[in-house]
């Protein structure tokens, strides 16, 4: 049987991406963002620079081609760890690209300025300033501090040949002939790498499409620049759950680069998370990354940054592959015993666990079969015989939750004591 024949793929029907290469300033890039934005949600812990620096060699072997490594400007502390993360990188020639959030402020960017002669490499400024009305608002700020305020560490920045990325806060929420200005006059005076930032969670996928086709249709254009010499990031957050969802959009409006934070880590309901984010544009083809250690990273994080990893979460949570009840439990075990680790991963599942370094797992519960006291038992060393199934369907049945494997092992143990 011809694997592709096993399962009809509707989200391929009358579904394509035209993505003009030469459009482009490169492939799909990400940004990981953990150890910066992630670091700002209200429960974080902030790592110690050695577990850091593990989570870098992570992003580096899952192919991850930026990250963010923090913000300089809020104070001496974060500046050492930045400098220990970057040594760490050139020691072990890393591609990784090291970037830092700043404030437009002079004051923010100048260690930028000392960490690159330091390091005998460029690290991303990514100059962050709001342009939303609601923002302008309550700050009191106008139009023309804005982009007084956007010149001036533009300029310093491209003087002292530090990149700069320019980021727009509450994209989504602005108007357009203010996004435009500004825009316009940051690459005017040299940036070559922009963001579009969703800050509030506020925007749809729709709206996705709509600010992306108008930033690359006319903002650019109407700069001057060419888009294939304009970096366009797309950062995302979490408020309305549409992180995600919205990343992909961005992907398929023809964003460069895709930001987001492991696990979703962030401000308030937190950033798009970059691990669904991979496992998606995987399965759909785009990107070709070994995920193969996608949990693992996933698993560091949570123990680091203290971030919540909910049982339920997706691929990554301890529930995420596993089944107990008869119905479904039974074709997976069928599918096992054809010897068919590709059946097995997809038959009730919409993820293959293979791919990002899982596997399927059996459990026994009030809701199980027959056969999944004997997987379970095969599967860990016993014989399944008839008098141990029955028992242990028997307790199961009586159980109100999944039993825990010491659980079975135990009701084996006290089965065979009597």
């Amino acid at each position: 049987m011809d694997e592709g024949d096993l399962i009809y793929d509707w989200n391929e029907i009358d579904y394509s991406i035209d993505r003009v290469k030469s459009n482009h300033p490169h492939d799909l890039w990400f940004d990981d963002e953990t150890l910066r934005d992630g670091l700002q949600s209200p429960s974080a812990r902030n790592p110690s620079i050695e577990q850091k620096i593990e989570l870098i060699d992570y992003m580096e072997k899952l192919g991850i081609q930026k990250v963010d490594l923090g913000l300089p400007g809020a104070g001496p502390f974060h500046v050492d760890h930045i400098d220990s993360m970057l040594s760490h990188m050139g020691e072990n020639d890393y591609q990784i690209r090291p970037g830092c959030a700043v404030r437009t402020v002079v004051s923010d960017i100048e260690p930028l300025v000392d960490l690159q002669a330091k390091h005998e490499r460029q690290i991303q400024a990514s100059a962050f300033l709001g342009t939303s009305p609601i923002r302008q608002f309550a700050e009191d700020w106008t139009m023309e501090k804005i982009l007084a305020t956007a010149e001036s560490a533009v300029s310093y920045a491209v003087d002292n040949d530090v990149p700069v990325m320019f980021v727009t806060e509450d994209t989504t929420r602005s108007k357009p002939e203010e996004i435009k200005e500004v825009y316009s006059r940051a690459i005017e005076l040299g940036a070559d790498r922009i963001c579009v930032c969703d800050t509030c969670g506020h925007v749809t996928p729709n709206g996705v499409r709509k600010l992306l086709g108008f930033i690359q249709e006319e903002v650019i254009p109407d700069s001057g620049a060419k888009r294939r010499d304009i970096e366009v990031n797309w950062h995302g957050h979490q408020d309305r759950g549409l992180g995600v969802a919205n990343n992909l959009a961005a992907y398929e409006a023809g964003a460069d680069v895709i930001h987001g934070t492991a696990l979703g880590v962030g401000e308030r309901a937190g950033n798009a998370p970059l691990d669904q984010t991979l496992v998606n544009l995987s399965l759909m083809g785009v990107i070709k990354n070994d995920l193969t250690s996608l949990n693992e990273y996933m698993t560091k994080a949570n123990e680091y940054i203290e971030v919540a990893l909910p049982h339920n979460y997706p691929v990554f949570g301890e529930d995420a592959f596993e089944t107990g009840t008869g119905v479904h439990a039974s074709a997976v075990i069928k599918a096992m015993r054809k010897g068919d680790n590709w059946l097995a991963d997809r038959v009730y599942s919409g993820v293959p666990a293979g791919d990002f370094g899982l596997k399927q797992i059996i459990r026994i519960g009030h809701m199980s079969g027959r056969s999944n006291v004997i997987h379970w038992l095969e599967s860990n060393g016993y014989q399944a015989e008839e008098n141990i199934v029955a028992h242990l369907f028997e307790v199961a049945k009586s159980k109100r939750r999944m039993m825990s494997d010491e659980e079975v092992h135990a009701a084996i143990a006290e089965f065979r004591k009597a």
